[in-house]
Protein backbone atom coordinates (compact mmCIF):
# COMPACT_ATOMS: atom_id res chain seq x y z
CA UNK A 1 0.00 0.00 0.00
CA UNK A 2 1.33 3.59 -0.79
CA UNK A 3 1.72 6.10 1.70
CA UNK A 4 -0.45 9.13 -0.24
CA UNK A 5 -1.23 12.05 2.15
CA UNK A 6 -3.20 14.99 2.01
CA UNK A 7 -2.15 18.23 3.44
CA UNK A 8 -5.18 20.91 3.05
CA UNK A 9 -5.06 24.02 3.50
CA UNK A 10 -6.29 27.48 1.79
CA UNK A 11 -2.50 28.58 1.39
CA UNK A 12 -3.54 31.89 0.77
CA UNK A 13 -0.82 32.31 -0.01
CA UNK A 14 1.41 29.48 0.75
CA UNK A 15 4.43 30.49 3.49
CA UNK A 16 7.63 29.82 3.69
CA UNK A 17 6.26 27.74 7.08
CA UNK A 18 3.68 25.92 4.66
CA UNK A 19 6.94 24.53 2.35
CA UNK A 20 9.06 23.65 5.30
CA UNK A 21 6.37 21.28 6.78
CA UNK A 22 6.02 19.89 2.93
CA UNK A 23 9.58 19.46 2.60
CA UNK A 24 10.09 17.60 6.01
CA UNK A 25 7.11 15.33 5.48
CA UNK A 26 8.41 14.10 1.80
CA UNK A 27 10.51 11.22 3.08
CA UNK A 28 7.17 10.05 5.08
CA UNK A 29 5.60 9.69 1.65
CA UNK A 30 5.37 8.67 -1.39
CA UNK A 31 2.87 11.35 -2.85
CA UNK A 32 1.69 14.23 -1.46
CA UNK A 33 -1.08 15.86 -2.00
CA UNK A 34 -1.53 20.12 -0.94
CA UNK A 35 -4.87 20.17 -0.99
CA UNK A 36 -6.68 23.89 -1.66
CA UNK A 37 -9.85 23.74 0.10
CA UNK A 38 -12.65 25.53 -0.90
CA UNK A 39 -14.08 27.09 1.87
CA UNK A 40 -17.39 29.47 1.86
CA UNK A 41 -16.58 31.12 5.35
CA UNK A 42 -13.15 32.61 4.07
CA UNK A 43 -12.97 35.00 1.28
CA UNK A 44 -9.56 34.59 -0.24
CA UNK A 45 -7.14 37.17 -0.90
CA UNK A 46 -5.71 35.60 -4.09
CA UNK A 47 -7.77 33.91 -6.41
CA UNK A 48 -7.46 29.49 -5.74
CA UNK A 49 -5.73 29.14 -10.08
CA UNK A 50 -2.76 31.32 -8.57
CA UNK A 51 -2.80 29.83 -5.27
CA UNK A 52 -2.58 26.24 -7.28
CA UNK A 53 0.04 27.68 -10.01
CA UNK A 54 2.32 28.98 -6.61
CA UNK A 55 2.07 25.47 -5.71
CA UNK A 56 2.82 23.41 -9.02
CA UNK A 57 5.80 25.96 -9.55
CA UNK A 58 7.40 25.79 -5.80
CA UNK A 59 7.70 21.93 -6.56
CA UNK A 60 7.72 21.51 -10.36
CA UNK A 61 10.78 19.33 -9.79
CA UNK A 62 9.81 17.02 -7.82
CA UNK A 63 6.94 14.19 -8.85
CA UNK A 64 5.85 12.99 -5.37
CA UNK A 65 4.11 16.50 -4.74
CA UNK A 66 1.17 17.81 -6.22
CA UNK A 67 -1.29 20.81 -6.20
CA UNK A 68 -4.57 20.14 -6.11
CA UNK A 69 -8.02 22.32 -5.55
CA UNK A 70 -11.25 20.37 -3.88
CA UNK A 71 -14.86 21.36 -2.21
CA UNK A 72 -16.52 19.48 0.55
CA UNK A 73 -15.31 17.12 3.16
CA UNK A 74 -11.48 16.47 3.33
CA UNK A 75 -12.07 13.17 4.40
CA UNK A 76 -13.98 12.83 0.63
CA UNK A 77 -10.98 14.81 -1.02
CA UNK A 78 -8.27 11.63 0.64
CA UNK A 79 -11.64 8.83 -1.11
CA UNK A 80 -11.00 10.62 -4.53
CA UNK A 81 -7.13 10.17 -4.53
CA UNK A 82 -6.64 7.83 -2.28
CA UNK A 83 -4.65 9.20 0.36
CA UNK A 84 -4.77 7.35 4.04
CA UNK A 85 -3.13 9.99 5.56
CA UNK A 86 -3.79 13.84 6.26
CA UNK A 87 -0.51 16.25 6.86
CA UNK A 88 -0.92 19.22 9.40
CA UNK A 89 1.30 21.99 10.66
CA UNK A 90 1.30 22.31 14.32
CA UNK A 91 2.54 26.19 15.18
CA UNK A 92 1.41 26.50 18.81
CA UNK A 93 -0.14 24.69 21.67
CA UNK A 94 -3.72 26.21 20.63
CA UNK A 95 -3.87 24.95 17.11
CA UNK A 96 -2.98 21.13 19.16
CA UNK A 97 -6.56 21.65 20.34
CA UNK A 98 -8.21 22.69 17.14
CA UNK A 99 -6.32 20.42 14.89
CA UNK A 100 -6.99 17.25 17.22
CA UNK A 101 -10.53 18.18 17.41
CA UNK A 102 -10.64 17.94 13.49
CA UNK A 103 -8.77 14.99 13.08
CA UNK A 104 -10.77 13.08 15.51
CA UNK A 105 -13.92 14.33 13.49
CA UNK A 106 -12.10 12.93 10.61
CA UNK A 107 -11.44 9.68 11.95
CA UNK A 108 -15.35 8.90 12.71
CA UNK A 109 -16.03 9.92 9.39
CA UNK A 110 -13.03 7.53 8.29
CA UNK A 111 -11.63 5.24 10.14
CA UNK A 112 -8.81 4.20 8.08
CA UNK A 113 -7.84 7.88 7.93
CA UNK A 114 -4.69 8.55 9.72
CA UNK A 115 -3.87 12.76 10.35
CA UNK A 116 -0.22 13.32 11.17
CA UNK A 117 0.97 16.58 12.87
CA UNK A 118 4.00 18.18 12.77
CA UNK A 119 5.53 21.21 14.30
CA UNK A 120 6.93 23.93 12.99
CA UNK A 121 10.62 24.76 12.91
CA UNK A 122 10.94 28.13 15.52
CA UNK A 123 11.91 30.55 12.66
CA UNK A 124 8.21 30.04 11.45
CA UNK A 125 6.05 30.22 14.38
CA UNK A 126 4.56 34.04 14.03
CA UNK A 127 4.33 32.81 9.97
CA UNK A 128 0.55 32.37 9.31
CA UNK A 129 -1.08 33.41 5.94
CA UNK A 130 -3.22 35.71 7.69
CA UNK A 131 -0.97 37.95 9.27
CA UNK A 132 0.82 38.12 5.39
CA UNK A 133 -2.34 39.18 4.27
CA UNK A 134 -2.61 42.04 6.79
CA UNK A 135 1.02 43.16 6.03
CA UNK A 136 0.43 42.64 2.19
CA UNK A 137 -2.95 45.02 2.88
CA UNK A 138 -1.00 47.48 4.36
CA UNK A 139 2.33 47.50 2.18
CA UNK A 140 4.48 45.68 4.37
CA UNK A 141 7.31 43.91 3.48
CA UNK A 142 6.08 39.76 3.34
CA UNK A 143 9.36 39.05 1.58
CA UNK A 144 10.98 36.92 4.62
CA UNK A 145 7.82 34.80 4.70
CA UNK A 146 6.88 33.86 1.37
CA UNK A 147 8.84 31.48 -1.51
CA UNK A 148 10.31 33.56 -4.19
CA UNK A 149 7.82 32.62 -6.74
CA UNK A 150 5.04 33.53 -4.08
CA UNK A 151 6.69 37.05 -3.62
CA UNK A 152 7.45 37.85 -7.30
CA UNK A 153 4.34 37.08 -8.04
CA UNK A 154 2.24 39.17 -5.94
CA UNK A 155 4.57 41.90 -6.48
CA UNK A 156 4.24 41.40 -10.15
CA UNK A 157 0.37 41.95 -9.18
CA UNK A 158 1.05 44.96 -7.29
CA UNK A 159 3.43 46.67 -9.95
CA UNK A 160 0.94 45.54 -12.98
Amino acid sequence: MNRIALFPGTFDPITLGHTDIINRALPMFDKLYIGIGRNTNKQPMFDETIRLNWINSIFANNPKVEGLVYEGLTVDCCKKIDANYILRGIRYVSDFEYEKAIADMNRSLDQHIETVFLTCLPQYTSVASTLIRDVLKYNGDVSPFLPDVVYQSIMEKKLG
